[in-house]
């Protein structure tokens, strides 16, 4: 790829658009810790400090693909999936499969959401963490209003509790559904340490799923007499 110096605005950031769009690229190939800027800076044909002319380090550029891969998830769960009619119990079960199915069908944004708050909030400039925080802060309430289509009676703030429960469960149980060679063979050693590997699609649908029942049900007990 011929690249030329970028030299107006449109250019500069149509020049961070392929960037973002080749690290992208990259992770359907490779995991997040395996990413790195010399490999990068090849792929693109870019020398590795031309490349931190529009991004200040490897976890500024991740940084910004997470909040790229979050915004592409939430129009997706906007346009795909429409509140549904049933108990209440029925539609809150209903937004887990929904949540859970979708997640999972998005590796390089679980994969980067496992990542997020370890490795890349760390080696980047103010800026860059405060332009990337509220982008989260949108992000969240664009899905809590998602949340409160589905399931109105949590009320913002349980709304708000499901999303933190299903972002951070999402960071931690991604990684135990990619468990390393030695483990994989360990578990197919023994169908006792097989039973205990997690499935990443079914902890998130459980855990979606309680979370929503315990937060109405303390809701309820907090507005009885």
């Amino acid at each position: 790829m011929d690249f030329k110096r970028a030299r107006t605005e449109e250019q500069r950031t149509e020049r961070r658009r392929q960037i973002l769009r080749t690290a992208a690229a990259m992770l359907t190939e490779m995991p997040v810790a395996k990413l790195s800027l010399n490999e990068l800076s090849r792929r693109i044909g870019l020398a590795k400090s031309n490349v931190l002319r529009y991004f200040d380090s490897r976890e500024a550029v991740l940084l910004d693909l997470l909040d790229t891969e979050i915004q592409d998830w939430l129009a997706g769960l906007e346009h795909s999936h429409r509140p549904g009619e049933g108990t209440l119990r029925q539609r809150g079960d209903r937004l887990a499969e929904i949540l859970a199915t979708s997640l999972t069908r998005r590796p390089v944004l679980c994969d980067l959401l496992s990542a997020q708050t370890a490795v890349l909030e760390h080696n980047i400039s103010t800026e860059v963490a405060v332009r990337h925080k509220h982008a989260a802060k949108h992000s969240m309430q664009t899905l809590v209003r998602l949340v409160l289509r589905h399931v109105p009676e949590l009320g913002d703030q349980g709304a708000a509790r499901v999303v933190e429960v299903t972002l951070l469960m999402a960071t931690a149980a991604w990684p135990c559904d990619r468990p390393s060679e030695a483990m994989l063979a360990a578990y197919a050693s023994d169908p006792e340490l097989a039973a205990m590997r997690l499935d990443f699609t079914d902890v998130m649908r459980r855990t979606v799923k309680v979370t929503i029942s315990g937060v109405l049900a303390r809701q309820e007990e907090a507005a009885a007499p």
